[in-house]
Formats: C-alpha cells, structure tokens, sequence
C-alpha cells in the first residue's frame, strides 16, 4: 500500500491529520482537517511556488493576488486554512486578516502570515490582527507543512 502511516504527505481525504474527526473541546480547529488552502500573494512567482508545494503535498489550493479578493473568496470558497502574504497593493496583509477575523462567518478560518517583513514587531501586528502563525519568505517547505499540520 502505498500511503502508509509513516507518509511524510499528507492525504487527500484527511490531510493527514492523525486522529481526524476527534474532538477537542479546548481548541475547534483540531476537528477540522486542513484540505482546502487559500494563496493570497501579489506576485505570481510566490503563488506558483506556494501552489506546486502545497499540491504536492496534497493540499486543494486557491489563490488570489490582493486582500479585497482574498476577503471574498475567504466567504465564498471557506478554505481550510489562509496563507497570507502582507505587502500587496490596495488592501494590504494585515487589514485583509483583521477583516476576515473578525467576521462571523470567516473568522474560524485560520491564518497564517507568509511574508518577507521579518521583524518582531511584525510578527507581534500579524498575531494581534488575528493570524494563528507566521511565517518568513522564502518558504521552507518543511516549516510550512510543519506549521499547516499544527494548526490541523
């Protein structure tokens, strides 16, 4: 058989969640495994770079270049989880977060920043806007996963 309890990937149908569908009344995420990622990055090289990653590891993966999107297709799609860069044009990282967790309907939705801003203070802004994680470019592919099946 070839998807064995030792995959480093995570599956298609649980995203490779050990112990999916168990219930932790301390943290609601843990019920939920991390199928569906939405990309909100401004430059196409990340997105393509965050996507093949990510599809790779099994993930369905949705994108979108800027915040006001993203905040729509947050509503609309319900990802699993959001991976979201902060230096975009219009509606930047920070206010595309706040909005979404704050919103009845998205803000359940988890957030990861991913971005090249790498100071404390940064981190610090991210976390308060509602971010669960963050994240400094380039990616590591196994920090990523690492940090998406924490959150899952």
């Amino acid at each position: 058989m070839r998807h064995g309890a030792g995959d480093r990937y995570p599956r298609i149908h649980d995203g490779g969640r050990r112990g999916a569908g168990r219930s932790d009344s301390c943290n609601r995420l843990t019920t939920m495994p991390i199928k569906r990622i939405l990309i909100v990055d401004d430059s196409p090289t990340e997105r393509h770079v965050l996507n093949d990653m990510l599809s790779k590891a099994g993930y369905e993966v949705v994108a979108s270049d800027n915040g006001e999107d993203a905040i729509q297709k947050a509503r609309k799609v319900r990802p699993d989880l959001i991976l979201m860069d902060v230096v975009m044009p219009g509606l930047n990282g920070f206010q595309a977060t706040r909005a979404i967790a704050r919103d009845p309907d998205t803000r359940s939705i988890p957030i990861i920043i991913c971005t090249s801003k790498s100071q404390e203070t940064d981190k610090i802004w991210g976390m308060r806007q509602g971010a669960r994680d963050y994240i400094v470019k380039p990616v590591s592919r196994d920090e990523l996963l690492a940090k998406i099946a924490a959150l899952g």
